[in-house]
């Protein structure tokens, strides 16, 4: 901690926008070896989405229907995309339990008597987490082949895709991360930033086309399914992966996916970030 805050004492440039970079990439560092120090925050976060994996490959494997068809094959490829942009997005509880830690432990107040940029404990903090939850996004994706998940089982594809649909799954998680910290500035303790963190994520993740093809909901739930931003994440992943599960729908997320990803996640990540740096001044005031 002296580190930093000897990083943060250095005189503040003239440009503001080139002093939030350098005070946010100061306070990212920290984290990072915050993280780094402690393997279990890590280990523990990829035991979930592996165990997703598993589970619902072998155990709902042959009796979900896609496209018509129940084989497994064809659930599997179908099933990673929302594997994927679930575990981005569940980066958001451990985000604000990460932040609500911080305000407990009094570490804002001490960052607040610095010449530092606003916003930057929380953009250090969120960057943080997007490096961890890439590098949970790697392991993944080396589980996914290993259980048989391969990109281009419907179609054509290329690197260049492949890459784009990972990048606007960590676009989502960066945006839902905003979120978390909302949420972690909101709350008095760690633990309730996780409660409050996870309550409203589960019915976002599974009111959607993750795991289930949303022509067998009823009409009212697949309309809600087929406009939520994580369904227009985890719809373009599979076309840019060129995986089963082509929507049908007249919906304009599921017939512009990648183009609904990106304006929800900048939708997103505009509103939550502005609302997380007002938070944090008057926290800091």
């Amino acid at each position: 901690m002296s580190a930093v805050t000897d990083a943060l004492r250095v005189a503040p440039t003239a440009n503001p926008v080139i002093q939030s970079f350098r005070d946010s990439m100061v306070v990212a560092k920290r984290n990072l070896i915050r993280m780094s120090r402690i393997p279990e925050m890590i280990i523990y976060g990829l035991i979930q989405p592996i165990m997703f994996v598993v589970l619902f490959t072998y155990v709902f494997g042959g009796s979900m229907q896609i496209g018509g068809s129940t084989s497994a094959t064809d659930y599997k490829n179908f099933l990673m995309a929302g594997i994927f942009a679930q575990t981005v997005t569940f980066a958001t509880a451990s985000s604000g339990a990460g932040i609500a830690d911080d305000m407990h432990k009094g570490l804002i107040d001490r960052f607040r008597s610095l010449p530092m940029a606003r916003g930057a404990v929380l953009t250090g903090r969120t960057l943080a987490d997007l490096v961890q939850t890439a590098l949970t996004l790697v392991v993944l994706a080396v589980v996914a082949l290993l259980v048989g998940w391969r990109v281009g089982s419907n179609g054509d594809t290329n690197v260049g895709k492949v890459l784009g649909a990972f990048g606007l799954l960590l676009l989502l998680g960066y945006a839902f991360t905003w979120i978390g910290a909302l949420i972690g500035m909101s709350v008095r303790t760690p633990e309730a930033a996780t409660s409050s963190g996870l309550i409203w994520l589960f019915p976002v993740t599974f009111i959607s086309n993750a795991f289930v093809d949303t022509s067998h909901m009823t009409p009212w739930l697949r309309h809600i399914a087929e406009w939520n931003p994580f369904s227009a994440t985890a719809q373009a992943c599979r076309v840019l992966f060129a995986n089963p599960g082509q929507s049908q729908s007249d919906a304009w997320p599921m017939q512009h996916p990648v183009w609904a990803s990106l304006i929800y996640s900048a939708l997103i990540l505009l509103i939550f970030r502005t609302l997380a740096v007002r938070k944090y001044r008057r926290a800091a005031g």
